[in-house]
């Protein structure tokens, strides 16, 4: 097969993506044959696969991230395409369609893969020194890719609930008149995939190709597989997926969610993961060596975000996505109370004595930060240097931190740079994701049942990390369920999980309208912070039903004659 009929399969099979043009490198002038025969261009199709997994580090949208579509933050940049989530700017034709073009090319490279090269010899390497090596890593693509792929078709469910199944490559016509699968049937093959792989993709890549001399530790492994089959449980037993099913029905999902995220932990447990006792070391430069990170996709050395979100008043900084006093509230007291219960808490001395974690993610008036921070402390006070009285300055009063290395230089003269890492899977969810399918499956928070753990139990673990007391006990099941919306909301600020977690629950006509900033004015020495709710100088936000699911791109509808269109589009 020459060059242009594997270029016609590859087209084919990415019949419902926008995207035509594909990046071989220098695989683009070789044949079919050829690459059967060239570990090396094998190779080369899990690279370009490993770079269409997700990060949100605001390449989508000049430097926002989906966290300023959401109640964590606000872009202090007016005008950005981010606020089409909420302006309403958002439609078919306007689509926010990023995650459909990069899943869809990822499933359409997993499926060249798995069909056409598999069960390869590679005989001209033989005789080669590092052969057996070698052959070793390729027989562990095809579970890599069959793993990634049920990964991309998470992504595509989560965003849009029902799409095509592609398992195979399709000619165009084929692609473009699949039906729909249900996100049901979206939800089983990605079980499906992930109980057939689980005991074949390698487990522990520190012991594997060692005599090739390669680390390999941004791959996945059978402890990511049974994240990833634990946080799909997760979705499909939450209430956006389960509308019109049976109490017993939706009890049983619950049931089953809280089965696989007790059986990734203690797999994890197993291999020698645990949470990283300093909660701040996940997100640093070198964060997927933390004991917690299970697997996330890791950047190229780059400052451009430090650069999107360093404070205004620094050289090239852009201010960026800025901190929420909705997320500041939520932090409680060290004292395990919020801010409203605890008779200590002080409104006009709102940051001390507050849950660790906020320190670690939020950047605050007074506090010196970054390091290259050209003034003495933070001004985002009234007239500040730092505040949204200077151009693309703070509008809410805080500056973010969680994942920014402070050291970093981003000024013209001795420019640094440095690694990222996103989180896909940590430690802290499976505990998580457990306490959820555990409360709504017993109808409480203390009920430990056949488990190791109840739910209490388990966000107490994620919280004595962080040193916060454990949780109330005695609440009941409404009071327990706020608690734990709340302590995810905080553990997992600004790591992607809020845009989706409030759509799965369907709140965010509850949490997504309203975004209160800290207005702080200078009296003399001292400041007085008034919070505020839907300030004059952010964008009101709208929010509707429909925006639990993401619009299907219309581009994509009129090359189908199969799509439909999601409700309310």
């Amino acid at each position: 097969m020459k060059l242009k009929y594997l270029l016609f399969g590859i087209a084919a099979s990415l019949g419902l993506s926008s995207c035509g043009d594909m990046d071989f490198h220098e695989y683009k002038v070789q044949d079919e044959d050829f690459i059967k025969e060239n570990f090396g261009a094998v190779y080369g199709f899990m690279t370009t696969i490993y770079r269409d997994l997700d990060s949100d580090f605001g390449q989508n949208y000049s430097g926002a991230s989906l966290c300023s579509a959401t109640d964590e933050a606000v872009y202090s940049h007016q005008g950005n395409q981010i606020e089409s989530f909420y302006n309403g700017a958002w439609s078919a034709a306007n689509p926010n369609a990023s995650v459909w073009n990069q899943c869809w090319d990822g499933i359409a490279y997993c499926n060249l893969v798995l069909d056409k090269f598999t069960g390869l010899t590679f005989s001209e390497y033989q005789l080669d020194i590092n052969y057996k090596a070698e052959m070793e890593k390729y027989e562990n693509f095809k579970w890599e890719c069959r793993f990634l792929r049920a990964y991309f078709y998470f992504q595509l469910v989560r965003q849009y609930g029902n799409v095509p199944l592609k398992t195979a490559n399709l000619t165009a016509d084929e692609a473009n008149n699949l039906a729909p699968a249900t996100s049901d049937e979206i939800f089983a093959f990605i079980e499906s995939e992930c109980n057939a792989i689980q005991d074949s993709i390698i487990a522990d890549y520190s012991t594997a190709y060692t005599d090739l001399g390669l680390a390999e530790n941004g791959r996945a492994n059978n402890i990511a597989v049974k994240a990833l089959r634990a946080r799909a449980a997760l979705y499909a037993a939450s209430p956006l997926f389960t509308q019109g099913l049976s109490d017993s029905e939706v009890k049983e999902r619950w049931h089953k969610a809280a089965k696989y995220a007790e059986d990734a932990i203690k797999a994890c447990r197993t291999r020698g993961y645990k949470l990283n006792s300093n909660y701040g070391a996940n997100f640093a430069t070198d964060g997927y060596k933390s004991t917690e990170v299970i697997f996330g996709t890791r950047t190229a050395a780059a400052n451009s975000f430090e650069k999107y979100n360093f404070p205004i008043g620094m050289e090239n900084a852009g201010g960026g996505n800025c901190p929420t006093e909705n997320l500041v509230s939520a932090y409680e007291t060290k004292n395990g109370l919020t801010i409203a219960e605890d008779p200590e808490y002080d409104p006009q001395n709102p940051y001390a004595n507050r849950d660790p974690r906020l320190a670690l993610t939020v950047a605050v008036n007074g506090e010196h930060w970054p390091n290259t921070l050209p003034i003495d402390n933070l001004e985002t006070f009234v007239g500040g240097a730092n505040s949204r009285t200077t151009t693309y300055g703070t509008p809410t009063g805080y500056y973010l931190k969680k994942y920014l290395n402070p050291a970093t230089v981003i000024g013209a003269s001795q420019a640094t740079t440095s690694y990222h890492t996103w989180i896909i899977f940590r430690m802290a969810e499976l505990y998580l994701n457990f306490a959820e399918a555990a409360l709504n499956y017993f109808g409480d928070g203390y009920t430990q049942g056949e488990f190791n753990m109840s739910a209490a139990d388990a966000i107490n673990t994620v919280r004595a990390r962080a040193s916060m007391p454990n949780i109330k006990t005695g609440l009941d099941y409404n009071a327990f369920w706020e608690r734990y919306q709340n302590e995810r909301f905080v553990e997992f600020a600004f790591e992607g999980h809020r845009f989706y977690d409030v759509r799965r629950w369907m709140k965010g006509d509850k949490y997504f309208k309203d975004i209160k900033v800290m207005e702080i004015t200078k009296d003399g020495d001292s400041f007085k912070f008034n919070p505020v709710t839907n300030p004059s100088y952010i964008t009101r936000r709208q929010w509707d039903s429909k925006m639990n699911l993401f619009p299907i791109p219309q581009s994509e509808i009129l090359k189908s004659g199969a799509l439909e269109q999601n409700t309310g589009w």
